[in-house]
C-alpha cells in the first residue's frame, strides 16, 4: 500500500503542477493577444484539457500497478486481471478524447489503428468510436468561422447552405452547399480555435508521455507524439490540403497515366477556401467498405479491392508521394464516368480520395529501399528481406521483427515460399497469435519504432488502414494486394535502375531481369487461380456433401 500511495501521489502532484503551468503560460498569451476576449476563454480551457489528461493518465498508471501488484508474470490470474485493467483504461481514454476533442481524437484514432502494438482491448475499444463519434461544432460556431474567413455568413457567400453537418471529424466538419452559380459544393469547415489550442494540447500530450516514460521505462509513446508534431500543422492548413489533392493528382497523370483515369480527387474551389475553411466539388458516392451501396452500383468488391490495392502500391513506390490516412470514410467508390457496363453488368469502379490532408513524401533512398524490401516480402526472399529493413534502419537484430509487422505474419510464414504465405485467414486463432506476437515482443517493438525514419511510422499506419479496407471488401484470406504490390514495387525498381543505365548491357541486364520477374509473378498468379479454385470447389462439394446427409 505505501508503494501504491507514493506512486499516487507522484501522479497527483504532476497533476496540478502541470495544470498550474498552463495557467501561467495562458495569463502571457491573453497579455499579448489581438482578440483577450476570445484568449481568455481559451486559457481557461487549456488547462481543465490537461488537468483531465493528467488525472487520466495518473488513474490508468496507478490501474496498471496496483492492479496487477504481487501477481506472479506468466500467471493466469495476472493475464485475466491485465485484461481487465486494458479494457478499464481504454474506456478511460475514450472518454479523454471525446471530452478534450482536437488532437485527443486524433491521437485515439492513431492508437485505434496500432494493432501490432496496442492490447486488443483498446484496438476493440478505440478503433470504431475514434472515427464514427466525432463532435460537431454548433452551427453558430460554422457561421463565426465562416465569416471570419470569407467575410460573410454562409447564406451570404452561398446561394445555398445546409446548418447539419453530414460528416464531422477530429479538426473539421462538412456542409453541403451550393454556389451562386449552381453548382453544388461540400464545405469543410475548421473546428473553432483548434489552431489557438493545438500547441498547447501537444505541448501537454509531449509533457505526460515523456513523465510516465520516466516513471514506468516500459512506456514509451514518444514516437507517437513527434509524428503528431510534426503532422498537426500541417493537416490544420487547408490549403496545404488543397495542394496536396492537386500534386496527387498530378502525380498520377505523370508516373502512373494506366490508372489516373480510375482515381479521382474532388475540384477546389481556391476563391472559396482559406487555411480553415476548404470548398471542394460534392463527390456521390459509397463508403469503400459498404458493401450494400457497391452492389447497388453494379461493381465488384473484388475490383474495387485491386484497384485501391494499385493506387496506393504507386503512390508508395512510383510517386513517392502518399496518402496516409486511407481509412473507409476517405474513400468512396463510383463509377466511371461514361462508361457502360460490362458483358456480365458489371461497371468500372473509379476511387474518389478525400482528406488529403495528412500526406507523407519519401525520398529516393528510402522509397527505393521500401520497394525493395515489399519485393523481397512477397517472394519470400530471406536475403532481401534482411538486407533491406537494415538499411531503413531496423539493425541486424529487429529485421524479422520489422517483416512481421509489415506484413503481420510471424518470420516463419513470412520467408514461407508457399504463394499464400502472406494471407491472414482472419479467424479467431489468427489473430490472437498477432496479439500474442505483439505482447511477447512489445519491447522490441518499441525499440524498433524509435529507429525507422518517421515517414515509415506512417507507412505502417498506412498499411493497417489498407489491410481494414481491403478484409471489408473482400472477406476471405486475401493474396492478390499482395501480388499487385509486388508488381508495383518491382516496377518502381526497374524504372530507377532504368534511370541509371549507362550503357547497352545495362539495359539487357534490365530488360532481362523485368521479363523474369513478370514470369514469376505471371506464375504466381496462375498458382494463386488454382488455389482459389481448389477452395472453392472443397466448399462447394461440402456444402452440397452436407445437403445429401441431411435427406439419409
Amino acid at each position: 500500500m505505501a508503494v501504491a500511495r507514493s506512486i499516487w501521489g507522484a501522479k497527483s502532484k504532476l497533476a496540478f503542477a502541470a495544470t498550474a503551468l498552463a495557467a501561467g503560460a495562458g495569463a502571457v498569451a491573453v497579455a499579448k493577444s489581438d482578440d483577450p476576449a476570445a484568449s481568455i476563454k481559451i486559457c481557461t480551457t487549456v488547462p481543465v484539457r490537461l488537468f483531465r489528461l493528467s488525472f487520466t493518465a495518473a488513474t490508468i498508471a496507478f490501474d496498471y500497478e496496483y492492479s496487477l501488484l504481487g501477481l506472479p508474470e506468466d500467471s493466469i490470474e495476472r493475464k485475466r486481471v491485465k485484461s481487465e485493467v486494458h479494457a478499464r483504461s481504454a474506456r478511460r481514454l475514450e472518454e479523454l478524447c471525446f471530452k478534450n476533442g482536437g488532437i485527443y481524437i486524433k491521437l485515439g484514432q492513431h492508437i485505434g489503428q496500432l494493432e501490432y502494438l496496442v492490447p486488443p482491448e483498446y484496438i476493440n475499444t478505440l478503433r470504431e468510436s475514434m472515427l464514427n463519434r466525432c463532435p460537431t461544432s454548433s452551427y453558430d460556431q460554422v457561421c463565426q468561422v465562416v465569416k471570419k474567413e470569407l467575410g460573410g455568413a454562409p447564406e451570404e457567400i452561398f446561394e445555398e447552405f445546409d446548418p447539419v453537418p453530414i460528416a464531422s471529424a477530429s479538426l473539421a466538419q462538412v456542409h453541403v452547399a451550393r454556389t451562386h452559380q449552381g453548382e453544388k459544393v461540400a464545405v469543410k469547415v475548421q473546428h473553432m480555435h483548434m489552431t489557438d489550442t493545438a500547441a498547447a494540447d501537444y505541448a501537454t500530450v509531449e509533457l505526460i508521455v515523456n513523465t510516465l516514460h520516466r516513471l514506468f521505462p516500459s512506456f514509451d509513446y514518444r514516437w507517437l507524439v513527434d509524428e503528431v508534431r510534426d503532422s498537426l500543422p500541417k493537416e490544420l492548413d487547408f490549403l496545404i490540403e488543397a495542394k496536396n489533392s492537386i500534386k496527387c493528382m498530378d502525380n498520377f497523370r505523370r508516373l502512373s497515366p494506366h490508372i489516373a483515369d480510375y482515381v479521382y480527387a474532388p475540384a477546389v474551389y481556391w476563391n472559396l477556401s482559406t487555411t480553415k475553411l476548404l470548398t471542394m466539388e460534392f463527390m456521390d458516392g459509397a463508403q469503400v467498405n459498404d458493401l450494400k451501396s457497391i452492389q447497388k452500383l453494379g461493381v465488384s468488391p473484388h475490383d474495387i479491392a485491386t484497384l485501391v490495392s494499385k493506387t496506393f502500391a504507386e503512390m508508395m513506390f512510383k510517386h513517392g508521394f502518399v496518402h496516409c490516412d486511407p481509412h473507409a470514410a476517405n474513400l468512396l467508390i463510383r463509377t466511371m464516368p461514361s462508361h457502360k457496363r460490362g458483358i456480365f453488368g458489371r461497371r468500372k469502379p473509379q476511387l474518389v480520395l478525400l482528406d488529403h490532408g495528412l500526406y507523407k513524401e519519401l525520398d529516393v533512398s528510402t522509397r527505393t529501399n521500401y520497394a525493395a524490401l515489399w519485393k523481397a516480402l512477397v517472394l519470400a526472399d530471406a536475403n532481401g528481406i534482411k538486407e533491406n529493413c537494415m538499411k531503413l534502419g531496423a539493425g541486424e537484430d529487429l529485421y524479422a521483427l520489422f517483416a512481421g509487422i509489415l506484413t503481420m505474419r510471424p518470420w516463419n510464414r513470412v520467408i514461407d515460399p508457399a504463394v499464400d504465405h502472406l494471407a491472414i485467414q482472419g479467424n479467431a486463432g489468427d489473430h490472437s497469435e498477432l496479439q500474442m506476437y505483439a505482447s511477447l515482443y512489445f519491447p522490441q517493438i518499441t525499440e524498433l519504432l524509435h529507429k525507422l525514419p518517421r515517414v515509415i511510422l506512417l507507412m505502417l499506419k498506412t498499411n493497417d488502414c489498407l489491410r481494414a479496407v481491403n478484409n471489408a471488401l473482400v472477406q476471405r484470406p486475401s493474396v492478390e494486394s499482395f501480388i499487385i504490390i509486388g508488381r508495383v514495387s518491382s516496377e518502381a525498381l526497374i524504372d530507377e535502375k532504368l534511370l541509371h543505365a549507362k550503357s547497352v548491357f545495362s539495359l539487357l541486364r534490365i530488360w532481362l531481369e523485368e521479363v523474369s520477374l513478370e514470369v514469376r509473378f505471371g506464375i504466381m498468379q496462375m498458382a494463386l487461380w488454382v488455389l482459389q479454385f481448389r477452395r472453392a470447389f472443397t466448399l462447394w462439394t461440402g456444402k452440397h456433401y452436407t445437403k445429401s446427409l441431411a435427406y439419409i
